[in-house]
């Protein structure tokens, strides 16, 4: 079978600024060094253009988990230039369609299961595209966003002003031009491509999933580490109009916390976030399924298989009793119709619904 054709802008681009990357930038450094400066400005720079393909693309436009003020939507089409991932509307497409066909690898744009290299950034290198989709017919609302169609209609302008002339001009406040122009424009341009690209890639590879294995992403405090809070894959392909993909307060989302700081000071608002019951429920399904599975292999499995399935309904009974009280107290307490005995109702089902999941971890530990 004939491969598509390749698009020689893409694989020249990705070529020249990877190997400008692995060969220029360390000649230089080591022929004239690279001050605080240009450190300052890689990090800087990393951050605005990451953040903005994380929070912006992803979270803002393609998912609409928030809505953000026109200044700060204005910043991260900047951002997302800087980025170079092509524009917001053309990113939030792709990304739509791959959230609706995930690991169909007919129709999703990089489905995992073409393989690492697919997947990562093979997708770009040819003519992938034309075969699924010739329009924007699934982004019909961003076109009713000036902002995003401004970014759409003069990007290749955008680009070449965030990616060179910012670049050199820091640098010549700084005293070095080519040095900024390396550090802050393309050692930080190829190292924000693949960290993003790895969320199409090593998140479908590599981690755990803990709320659905209906399809291959997963979950890595590692790779979010390296993409501002992404690598918590399966949980937002589960949940993916959550505002959030670091649910817990210990793991690394720096998206969240950006989205969370411009709510708190009034650049942001309608927050989407997924109700914790359905959160429970996902989690609970799958420690299920996989204990099921581990207790098939038992010569008692029918014996084990009946209590594992009554302490899984047992459980599921009182989550569903817990949250619903929570939901009337909070209603009551709205309305200022709260009282005492439902309070106390409230604290006596999350103690049952809390002992009831402490017998179900111990069940289910037995068969680890």
């Amino acid at each position: 079978m004939n491969k598509p054709p390749l698009i020689w802008t893409n694989v020249s681009l990705f070529a020249i600024t990877f190997i400008g990357a692995v060969f220029l930038v360390p000649w230089y450094g080591y022929q004239h060094g690279y001050g605080a400066g240009e450190w300052l400005a890689f990090i800087g720079f990393a951050f605005a253009s990451g953040l903005s393909i994380t929070a912006g693309y992803h979270r803002l436009w393609s998912h609409k988990t928030y809505k953000a003020s026109s200044p700060v939507r204005f910043i991260f089409a900047l951002g997302g230039a800087l980025a170079l991932q092509n524009s917001a509307l053309h990113w939030s497409s792709d990304h739509r369609v791959h959230h609706k066909h995930v690991d169909n690898n007919d129709k999703d744009p990089y489905s995992a299961n073409m393989g690492f290299w697919y997947s990562h950034i093979g997708w770009m290198l040819r003519e992938y595209q034309a075969q699924r989709y010739h329009d924007y017919k699934n982004v019909r609302d961003l076109q009713n966003d000036k902002i995003v169609m401004w970014q759409h209609k003069y990007y290749l302008v955008l680009v070449v002003l965030m990616n060179i002339a910012l670049p050199a001009l820091l640098g010549w406040l700084n005293g070095d031009i080519i040095g900024m122009l390396l550090m802050a424009g393309l050692l930080r341009l190829v190292v924000v491509h693949h960290c993003t690209f790895f969320i199409n890639s090593l998140a479908h590879v590599w981690g755990s999933q803990p709320y659905t294995d209906r399809n291959t992403a997963r979950d890595n405090g590692i790779i979010a580490l390296l993409t501002y809070g992404e690598g918590y894959h399966n949980f937002h392909h589960i949940f993916e109009n959550d505002y959030r993909n670091g649910i817990r307060w210990w793991q690394y989302d720096p998206t969240k916390w950006l989205i969370n700081l411009l709510n708190w000071l009034g650049l942001a608002k309608d927050l989407r976030v997924t109700p914790q019951e359905r959160i429970e429920t996902a989690m609970l399904q799958m420690q299920l399924k996989r204990t099921q599975s581990l207790v098939a292999n038992l010569s008692n499995c029918d014996e084990a298989l009946e209590k594992l399935q009554m302490e899984y309904e047992l459980l599921k009974s009182h989550l569903a009793d817990y949250y619903k009280a929570k939901k009337r107290l909070l209603e009551a307490k709205r309305k200022q119709l709260a009282n005492k005995q439902l309070v106390l109702d409230v604290k006596e089902l999350k103690k049952r619904f809390h002992t009831q999941q402490k017998n179900w971890r111990l069940l289910t530990a037995t068969y680890a």
